[in-house]
């Protein structure tokens, strides 16, 4: 699973390009919709394939890698001899976790990375363009992707808490991947209510689109930071809570 993941994010900008050489080129409006801007140069690409790829994808990627660690070690029926060696349970939720998240990691730094040189070798190497008319060129264009992948990954850490929270309680890895993107599609639609007002900003993907704001002529950091902090508050939560039940979880199968 893990390799068949990586390929298909390798892949992925591929298929944008053979997707959009069946398309028509856009009509050249200085305020358009990034899918528009997507041919014009390999940060317009690098960023569509983000926007086109964080809703979903990479939530089911994160997920994946995160559920699947300790809830695939209980469906083999290894998970009881790791733990009659004995080995400390705490432990193994530890290094358990930070081989999820370093697999997490690489591949929110593989996706882009991939996007940028496809795009380049497609498309050339432009600065970026803005939805405004404006544009982005140089280091400061370099700096402005990293971050927006880099608060990608801190978002997406709420995705891997809870699919690791709900592996610990099952011994399906399906299930635990499954139950916590359903749970993040839940919060995704209940944002779409708006007569929840107020509320709606403390649902865990109420900022998920924050990374936009580096879009702008300046970078807008208030909603980034709201985002990254409900997203830290929520996993260290969730963490807590899986550590706290897998201590006290008696492994019978």
């Amino acid at each position: 699973r893990t390799q068949i993941s990586l390929g298909f994010l390798v892949a992925l900008p591929f298929i944008l390009v053979a997707a959009f050489s069946f398309g028509e080129p856009g009509d050249g409006n200085p305020q358009t919709a990034l899918v528009d801007l997507a041919t014009s140069g390999a940060a317009n690409f690098t960023v569509f394939t983000l926007f086109v790829s964080s809703g979903f994808l990479l939530v089911v990627i994160v997920a994946l890698f995160a559920g699947d660690t300790v809830a695939s070690e209980a469906s083999w029926s290894s998970l009881r001899y790791l733990l009659a060696i004995p080995v400390p349970r705490s432990a193994l939720l530890r290094r358990k976790l930070l081989v999820a998240l370093g697999y997490c990691v690489f591949a929110l730094v593989l996706l882009p990375v991939m996007a940028y040189l496809v795009g380049g070798a497609f498309y050339g190497w432009a600065p970026l363009r803005t939805p405004l008319g404006g544009s982005i060129s140089g280091s400061e264009m370099i700096v402005r992707l990293i971050i927006a992948v880099a608060y990608l990954t801190v978002v997406l850490l709420f995705v891997a808490a809870l699919a690791f929270l709900v592996g610990v309680y099952t011994d399906a890895p399906l299930g635990a991947v499954g139950g916590a993107v359903m749970l993040v599609i839940l919060s995704n639609i209940l944002d779409t209510i708006t007569a929840l007002g107020e509320w709606r900003r403390f649902l865990p993907t109420h900022y998920w689109l924050a990374w936009t704001d580096v879009l702008g002529t300046e970078v807008v950091w208030n909603a980034m930071v709201r985002g990254a902090l409900w997203s830290l508050g929520y996993s260290v939560v969730l963490l807590a809570w899986a550590w706290w039940h897998f201590e006290r979880k008696d492994i019978t199968s």
